[in-house]
């Protein structure tokens, strides 16, 4: 059964969350600030955490950092503001969505399910390591290296870089992309994209060559032909 952390300060939204959540046979967990959300996972594991920006103690940010500096656990974050230079910050360092409040708790039980979703494709995924000259890539162990050099980077940009490996030498539109790495009908600025691939491109370094931009339409993965390590 997948166990969810739930934090915010906010004593009416968890109950709100974990109703919805256990109603659909998740098991959960409660924290009202930052700090310990932090505790609780140095005890605890999860399978996902629905995370408030804004608490006491420790901000929603500093706790994703500090909890992702020895666990690897996908993140949606919760916030009432929903500028894009927020949800940017936030993608930036791993989170794996956003939610504006107020939210419907259907929509958030949607885009939970869609974030475990990728995680175990992930691990079901049999391919075995790829390499495209010195770029490796092992997607069932979640492993870039650059070089031979591990490469650093976010939750997102795995999920974005391993969805076009799979699909490499089709074009796959802006919105094909945002259905199936984001998980959801993404009804906002298909910028987004853009803005990964951009963060994708920088940490790729000179391999970034191999995912070319098409016109008006998306982007492919062109790598040549990979031999299996």
């Amino acid at each position: 059964m997948p166990k969810i952390l739930i934090v915010d300060d906010e004593k009416m939204i968890r109950n709100v969350v974990k109703e919805y959540a256990e109603f659909e046979g998740y098991g959960t967990a409660e924290a009202e600030n930052g700090m310990e959300a932090v505790e609780i996972c140095r005890r605890e594991d999860f399978d996902i955490i629905v995370m408030d920006i804004m608490m006491p103690r420790l901000d929603g940010y500093s706790a994703v950092k500090e909890i992702r500096k020895t666990k690897q656990i996908p993140v949606i974050m919760l916030s009432a503001r929903g500028e894009e230079y927020d949800k940017l910050f936030g993608f930036e360092i791993g989170v794996d969505d956003y939610v504006v409040k107020p939210f419907s708790p259907k929509e958030l039980l949607a885009r939970i399910k869609a974030v475990l979703k990728r995680g175990g494709a992930a691990e079901e995924n049999k391919i075995e390591k790829l390499r495209f000259e010195g770029l490796e890539i092992n997607v069932v162990g979640r492993e870039v290296t650059i070089d031979g050099v591990p490469a650093q980077l976010t939750p997102k940009e795995y999920d974005l870089l391993f969805y076009l490996v799979r699909n490499k030498g089709i074009a796959l539109s802006r919105e094909k992309l945002l259905e199936e790495v984001w998980g959801y009908d993404f009804y906002g600025d298909d910028r987004t994209v853009d803005t990964h691939i951009k963060m994708l491109r920088s940490s790729l370094g000179e391999y970034r060559k191999f995912i070319v931009t098409l016109r008006g339409m998306g982007y492919k993965f062109d790598g040549g032909e990979s031999p299996r390590v």
